[in-house]
């Protein structure tokens, strides 16, 4: 790109305020070098670049670059061999430290929001956490070496402080003495060339031995160096020297471990910088309120309420633009100061940005496109130096400008054909423009003639452009306006400024015929104009408001069907839930059955199988009852012997053997016989046409004792578990034969059958009491239970 377009479209002054945000050298340097590129997809990864900087910027700030300097050149000369300084290694260290911060705070980030592009740059920066140990290990943050960054110089350090101290003794017990005191200008130590001296009178010279090191500026004072602490001092200079050499060994052992790793650091420097230089970019973007626009190939521009980035905001006016679709020129008139200008830089400078991966000034939605190369010729460039007029330079510039475009090129011309004959002028524009169009480059150009105002009238692909002026306020709105000329406005102007009448009516008696048909037809246009925006703002008005009502049903229907969910959702939830119950008492109830069958063997109690059937009947979930019409209800029917009922207190079927009077019913339920007030009994089914005793429907279940009743039970030989399941099964029978007294023989023993047996007596429903067998029972071997 053309560094004399550049300057015209003021492309440095968008770099100056890119600069600002810079954080290391590298990225300065990056953004002062930064040019619009041609390369389509190049453009496209630059402002994906930039768009994830903007959105790392926007959810957690952009990393901290504190620390990273420009260290190239220490590198470089640490891989010929060099020795570094204490402050060139500790900026080498900042820098490692600073690249590891950067990389891990990228890598978080990409964990939470894809930034493909930062991640991959990041994640090429190096580890070198080992070296930068090292220095900080040696070097503290004053660029200082540490006592500690080897043995010998801690050793030569300790040497040091304690031969200051002996001197600084010997020579405070020295300036105390009265003798010597009298010849001194102060009683102070200091220092003049590493060695401890003091200030004595210059007349005591002769009295007083040592070494003069240094003088006064009026001569008043000498600084000497006593004869009692040379030897001292000398020793003192020896241990320095040592001290110097120790730390160059220090450094030249620090320096090596930088040489092997500067090929990779200077690698890493170039990667900061242009991190640095991309959230910059996000940064600047953000003091903008600038977008990422969409970015094509094919020669489209489209602006949404684009704004030049130079102008403040509460000044600028935006501008909405399309070209490349249905025209490829657009020929823009109107009078001076109305924002023409303006209007060229505007497009030709956020081109130039969206070009170099910059977000531009304007709304979401719009599309800029890669051009080739774009050209401009803006301004008034009269050179007194080379003798060329406006006209002149005007032409310099354009044939430039025909010799080197391509149908890829943006054209930006400002009053082409101004500064010559108007007839000349005009015809020698529409030329030009014509000869522009057919190249078929993408061409914005402002004029004064009203010639070209036919010519883009007429010429297909080429539209008229004004910019808006305020006839009542004699003032211009910047507005750019597509497809309507502009007008002189001149006549208007004149007589609001209070021109007198007649003079007008000569003014325009002068103007040809056909001059005055345009100027009423662009009137006729512009007062068209205004009615059709006047429309579109009532339109505009409409169309949120039905937006406004649309979003609101929008929300109310979304809302019920939330609450709809919800509901269903509960409803899905408790319909599980008491399945899941219901689905549990089964198993239990089976679990149950299947064990009283493994206990039993294989045979199951009468009374057993009906608490199971009762568990299972209240495990089932009970179904809603429907309201049945009292009218519609039938009489119940008189219960008979025979029939089948149930009791729904307990939940239990039987069948009625006999009724006892009026109110009750003898009732069989399973192996048991009850009696029952007729009112709690419900109606199931009539008693069959051959009766069948109901005893005789309980046979399904197997018996398995016998018919006399036993009231012994003998457990010796069994271990505690079978010994207890058939205890549980004696108990029963025997509670069932009605017997009030049973006898359990377990033996003696250990003991442990009587415990269980006992142990589980007294928890037993049945059970009121036991003891031990009586010496006629069998003694301790037996437990004697009585039953309730």
């Amino acid at each position: 790109m053309d560094d004399k377009i550049l300057h015209t479209l003021e492309y440095r002054k968008i770099l100056n305020k890119l600069m600002q945000y810079t954080q290391t050298p590298m990225g300065r340097l990056a953004a002062e070098d930064l040019k619009p590129s041609g390369d389509f997809e190049g453009v496209k990864k630059l402002l994906q670049a930039t768009d994830e900087a903007a959105n790392v910027d926007r959810l957690k700030g952009i990393p901290s670059f504190r620390g990273v300097s420009d260290i190239r050149p220490a590198l470089k000369r640490a891989s010929i061999g060099g020795m570094l300084g204490t402050t060139e290694l500790l900026s080498v260290g900042n820098t490692i430290g600073g690249a590891r911060r950067v990389k891990r705070f990228l890598a978080a980030m990409h964990e939470d929001e894809k930034i493909h592009s930062l991640f991959a740059l990041s994640d090429l920066l190096s580890e070198q956490k080992h070296v930068e140990d090292d220095i900080r290990a040696c070097i503290d943050e004053n660029a200082d070496v540490l006592d500690s960054a080897s043995h010998e110089l801690a050793t030569i350090r300790r040497e040091l402080r304690g031969g200051e101290t002996r001197i600084r003794e010997k020579l405070d017990s020295m300036i105390r003495s009265s003798s010597v005191a009298k010849m001194l200008q102060d009683q102070l130590v200091t220092i003049r060339g590493d060695r401890f001296v003091i200030p004595v009178k210059a007349e005591y010279r002769a009295h007083f031995g040592g070494i003069v090191h240094d003088q006064s500026g009026s001569g008043a004072t000498l600084f000497i160096e006593p004869e009692s602490i040379v030897a001292m001092n000398n020793k003192l200079r020896e241990t320095r020297l040592r001290e110097e050499r120790e730390i160059e060994i220090i450094l030249h052992r620090l320096t090596a471990l930088v040489g092997d790793i500067a090929e990779e650091m200077t690698y890493d420097v170039d990667i900061l910088g242009e991190l640095d230089f991309i959230f910059a970019k996000a940064r600047l973007a953000r003091d903008m309120k600038a977008t990422q626009p969409r970015m094509n190939d094919r020669g489209y521009l489209k602006l949404r309420k684009g704004r030049h980035p130079l102008i403040p905001a509460e000044q600028v006016v935006p501008l909405d633009v399309e070209l490349g679709n249905q025209y490829s020129s657009i020929i823009v008139t109107g009078p001076n100061t109305g924002g023409k200008t303006v209007t060229l830089k505007t497009i030709g400078l956020l081109s130039l940005m969206s070009m170099s991966g910059l977000f531009i000034p304007a709304e979401e939605g719009s599309q800029m496109c890669v051009f080739d190369a774009i050209y401009a010729d803006i301004g008034d460039e009269q050179s007194i130096e080379q003798s060329l007029s406006t006209f002149s330079s005007h032409m310099t510039n354009i044939i430039s400008i025909l010799k080197r475009m391509t149908p890829k090129s943006l054209i930006l011309l400002d009053e082409v054909g101004a500064g010559t004959d108007p007839a000349e002028g005009s015809a020698l524009a529409i030329a030009i423009l014509e000869h522009i169009h057919r190249i078929e480059c993408r061409m914005v150009a402002t004029t004064h003639y009203s010639e070209l105002k036919a010519y883009a009238y007429e010429r297909k692909g080429v539209i008229n452009a004004s910019m808006e002026f305020d006839v009542q306020s004699l003032s211009p709105t910047y507005r750019l306006l597509i497809g309507v000329p502009g007008r002189s406005n001149a006549f208007a102007i004149a007589e609001r400024l209070g021109l007198q009448s007649d003079i007008l009516e000569h003014a325009r008696g002068e103007v040809k015929e056909e001059d005055l048909r345009v100027e009423h037809m662009i009137a006729s246009l512009e007062e068209n104009r205004l009615g059709a925006e006047n429309e579109r703002e009532r339109a505009e008005v409409v169309r949120r408001e039905a937006e406004e009502f649309r979003n609101r049903q929008q929300l109310e229907l979304e809302k019920l069907e939330s609450q709809r969910d919800k509901r269903l959702e509960k409803a899905e939830k408790d319909a599980s839930a008491i399945l899941d119950k219901a689905r549990k008492e089964a198993e239990e109830i089976i679990s149950d059955l299947r064990r009283l069958a493994m206990e039993e063997g294989a045979s199951v109690k009468e009374h057993k199988l009906i608490e199971a059937r009762r568990r299972l009947d209240e495990a089932e979930p009970a179904p809603r009852k429907k309201a049945v019409s009292r009218s519609s209800s039938k009489a119940p029917r008189r219960i008979q012997p025979g029939d089948e009922v149930k009791l729904p207190s307990v939940n239990q079927k039987g069948f009625v053997v006999e009724l006892s009077g009026t109110k009750e019913a003898l009732v069989q339920f399973g192996i048991m016989k009850m009696k029952v007030n007729l009112n709690d009994l419900e109606f199931l089914a009539s008693a069959p046409d051959v009766p069948v005793p109901a005893l005789r429907r309980a046979t399904t279940v197997k018996r398995t004792r016998d018919e006399n009743i036993r009231s012994e039970l003998d457990l010796r030989g069994t271990n505690l578990e079978e010994a207890i399941m058939e205890t549980d099964r004696f108990i029963d029978e025997a509670f069932l034969g009605n017997l009030g007294q049973i006898s359990i023989i377990h033996g003696k023993g250990t003991g442990v059958l009587r415990t269980g047996i006992q142990e589980y007596l007294r928890k037993h429903k049945h059970v009121k009491s036991y003891r031990l067998g009586n010496y006629n029972e069998g003694g301790a071997g037996v437990t004697v239970a009585e039953l309730q």
